[in-house]
Parts: C-alpha cells; structure tokens; sequence
C-alpha cells in the first residue's frame, strides 16, 4: 500500500512541476531549470549562463530591444 501512496505522491509532485512550468510560459516567465536541463543534454560543451544571465537574454530577446515594434 506504501508503495501506491509513493506513486500517487511521485505523480502529483510531477504533475505540479508541469503545471508550473506551463503557467510560467503562459505569462511569459522563461524556465531557467529547463534550459540548464536542455544544455546538460544537448549542449553539454557549453558553460549554461547564470541565472541572471538567462533571465536578463530572455527579457531583452522578448522585448527586442533596439528594435521597433508597432506595439
């Protein structure tokens, strides 16, 4: 019986993590663990930025600056 009540717990915690995940894209907040994830599996030569480093690129690369945009 532990062991179902440690799934359900295991499949909650995951679910919560998605749904988190999900809700940041919506409101267009990046997901720093996920781009550490994707460079440790596809990239791993690579140094991954820092936190701030992430955050500072994505909100420059979303608001485009130096660029116009009609809104």
């Amino acid at each position: 019986m532990s062991m179902t009540i440690e799934r359900l717990r295991s499949a909650a915690r995951e679910i919560w993590r998605q749904t988190v995940i999900t809700a940041r894209l919506a409101v267009g907040v990046p997901d720093y663990d996920t781009y550490v994830e994707h460079q440790r599996l596809h990239h791993a030569q690579r140094t991954p930025m820092s936190r701030q480093e992430f955050f500072r690129e994505r909100m420059d690369a979303r608001y485009a600056r130096g660029r116009n945009r009609c809104c």
